[in-house]
This record gives structure tokens, sequence and C-alpha cells, in this order.
């Protein structure tokens, strides 16, 4: 078992005479616009979550026809049309073109937020994955569920990583992997996410009642929270908040604590709502967003667990 970390260190105060380029530029890739189903609201949300977090900018990566309707939903960021071919689908050598031309100038990339599990999609995936130009990739939903389903993804993986599955989302790398671990028993969950975290050499936020966060040597579990973070959308905020704050304090905190960072603050975001409104559900994943920054605003203070 690794060694269980409690404490987290204060997030650092933010330079007073800082600029966007100080802030640091997270792009988030997804967004599905194929049929059956449309999908864009998630990348709304993990963009949302970046600049909340206090990324100076957000580049939204999507199929073409999606981003004026993100962009509508989130002025903030700015649009990196993905290529598409007569049927909607991605073309993966184009995305990557459009990638590479495009999205260099971002210091963090989110890709999966409701980007669909097709094989263009898994293509993208692994391209991504494949980089070694030292970014950060944040890794989440159907890019998850890609890797799932693509034969000995672990082999082609060089980026630094944080993986960010749900149980059903862990299962499934789990089984892939030929992994026997719990991700759902309170006292199973931090061995399962430092086992996967070891196997993949990456950061793993084990996501559910009492978040885990492990680098397969240091293992963290979150005590706030509550059940009005049980929304659809919240996990892509997550997404964005901890990219944001990867992109700002990747260098000086690393990884592994800048992910603990964002799932306290998503956490405490949470309880925010809650003290604010007196409601115990119907918090919209927008709302959540909306508390971040408070939130941010506590961890800049004296550790705590």
């Amino acid at each position: 078992m690794s060694e269980v970390s409690n404490a987290l260190p204060a997030l650092p105060a933010r330079d007073p005479s800082g600029h966007k380029g100080t802030f640091g530029t997270v792009c988030v890739i997804g967004g599905h616009a194929a049929h059956p189903i449309t999908m864009l609201g998630s990348v709304v949300l993990a963009s949302l979550g970046a600049l909340r977090a206090g990324a100076a900018l957000c580049i939204a990566a999507a199929p073409e026809p999606l981003l004026p309707a993100i962009l509508a939903a989130n002025p903030s960021a700015t649009g990196l049309p993905l290529p598409i071919d007569g049927d909607a689908h991605l073309i993966p050598h184009e995305v990557a073109a459009a990638l590479d031309a495009n999205a260099r100038r971002a210091d963090v990339l989110v890709i999966g937020p409701g980007l669909g599990t097709g094989f263009a999609e898994a293509q993208i995936v692994m391209r991504v994955l494949s980089q070694d130009d030292g970014r950060p990739v944040i890794v989440d939903a159907d890019a998850l569920n890609c890797l799932s389903a693509t034969p000995r993804f672990d082999l082609d993986l060089r980026a630094p990583m944080i993986l960010t599955p749900h149980p059903g989302e862990f299962a499934r790398l789990a089984q892939a992997l030929q992994l026997n671990e719990d991700p759902i028993e309170s006292a199973a969950r931090p061995a399962a996410a430092e086992r996967l975290a070891q196997r993949l050499g990456c950061i793993v936020v084990l996501k559910g009642h009492g978040t885990v966060v492990s680098d397969g040597t240091r293992t963290w579990v979150c005590t706030h929270g509550n059940d009005a973070l049980a929304i659809g959308g919240s996990g892509d905020v997550l997404s964005g908040v901890i990219a944001g704050l990867v992109a700002q304090c990747g260098d000086a905190l690393g990884l592994y604590d800048c992910a603990r960072l964002a799932v306290q603050a998503h956490a405490i975001a949470g309880e925010l709502w809650v003290a604010r409104t007196g409601g115990t559900a119907g918090m919209l994943a927008t709302e959540l967003a909306g508390e971040i920054p408070a939130a941010i605003a506590t961890l800049r203070t004296l550790a705590r667990p």
C-alpha cells in the first residue's frame, strides 16, 4: 500500500502583476456531432471549469458544426474547429494536423468530454497520448472509454497524464489491463487507484464519494463534498479545474498536488452552493462552475486536510 497523504499544500498566490501569458492556456478536445447524439455541453463545462479555476485562456477544440453553440455558451473561450466528413464524423489525420497547427500554445490538454467512442475518436485519443512533448493531458470521459476499447493501449502512452475515471470507467480500464481491483467499496478504492496509477505511470483521480487521488506512491482521499455534486456535467467541470490548476501551478506543485487541490476545490464548491442556496439537490453544473473561484480562494491559505 502506498503512503497515505492527508495534508494539502497551500495553493500559491497569484502574481498581482501577471498577465494572460502568466496563468496558462488550456485546450479542451471533445464534442460529438455525428448521428444519433450531439454532445457539446461537456466541452462548455470543462472550458468553464478551466477558466473559473484561473487559467488565462481556454481553447475549445470541437467538431466544426458545434463551435457556434459552444462559444455562445462560453464566449470567454476561443474555438478550434475540428474537421469532419460528410456524416459529421471526425477525420483523424486532419484533426491531428489541426491540433498540431493550432493547439501548440496550450500548456495543458483535456481530452474526452463528450467526444464519443468510435474508431476515429480512439485514433485521436491515442495520437494525443502518444505525444512526448511534455504537455500534461487530463484524460476524461469518452477518452477513457476509447482507451479501454483499444488493445494494449498502455504500450503507446507517452504524455504525462491525469486520468479521471468514475467507477464504471475505472472498471472498464481495469478489465482491459487485467487488473482485479474494486473501485466502489470505500475501503478498497485507495488501493484500486494506486494500482492503476502504478500500472500506467500516471496520476489517477478515482471519482465518487470520497474521491481518491494517487500517483502510485502517495494516495489521498477527499473528505469534502456532498450529494449535490451527483449531477451530469460535474465531472466535466472537475476535468477543467484540474487542467486550470496544472496550467498555473503544474511546475511549482506537480501534477499530483494540482489534482488533489482541484478535487478539493470542486468538493468545496458543492458545499458552498448548498450553503448559499439552502438546497441539497438541484444544482446545475454551470452553477457548480460559478462556485469554483470562491472555493479556490479557500485553498490559498494554510495547508489543510
